[in-house]
């Protein structure tokens, strides 16, 4: 059975012989397999109104456990935005309801941004079809190749985490 892929490296071989055409088949067979999750992602949150970075906030807000709440330099940090970037999107989110800020009730001074019901909501319900998206292609493999496949990656990206690697 041949994929799109085997034909790229195919031409590739004729093209430059000394390359490695299994580094390169499995290399574009990740990219491609990136382009197709980020594309079906994006999809399913448009159907919710949603882009990826709004997605991405509601997401850290929740990841941190009730009352799924951060401070807005918190929120930076983790999605390696600026602060004015993060007021930006807390903004929008805001508008949307699916964020409230207030002041902490211990330190006036110091902003919170919640978590609100509609936004929970939205975001489980994108969650959920992002997860099924998800579920729907590994399911493409017997259990015992996603065990192997799961195995086969965690030593890939072991290697691009180790010191030295950014």
């Amino acid at each position: 059975m041949k994929d799109s892929i085997d034909a790229h490296v195919e031409l590739w071989s004729r093209e430059l012989p000394d390359m490695d055409l299994r580094v390169e088949g499995i290399a574009t067979r990740l990219q491609a397999l990136g382009r197709y999750l980020d594309r079906r992602r994006d999809a399913v949150l448009a159907e919710h109104g949603l882009q990826w970075w709004g997605f991405k906030t509601l997401h850290m807000l929740r990841r941190g456990g009730a009352p799924y709440q951060s401070t807005p330099g918190r929120l930076a940090t983790q999605l390696g935005l600026s602060p004015a970037a993060m007021t930006n999107r807390l903004d929008a989110l805001e508008r949307m309801t699916y964020v409230a800020r207030h002041h902490d009730r211990d330190d006036r001074r110091k902003v919170v941004a919640t978590l609100t019901d509609p936004g929970l909501k939205i975001w489980q319900q994108a969650l959920g079809d992002i997860t099924q998206i998800e579920v729907d292609l590994v399911n493409q493999l017997p259990a015992a190749d996603q065990d192997h496949l799961t195995n086969l990656l965690r030593i890939l990206v072991l290697s691009t985490e180790s010191p030295g690697n950014v």
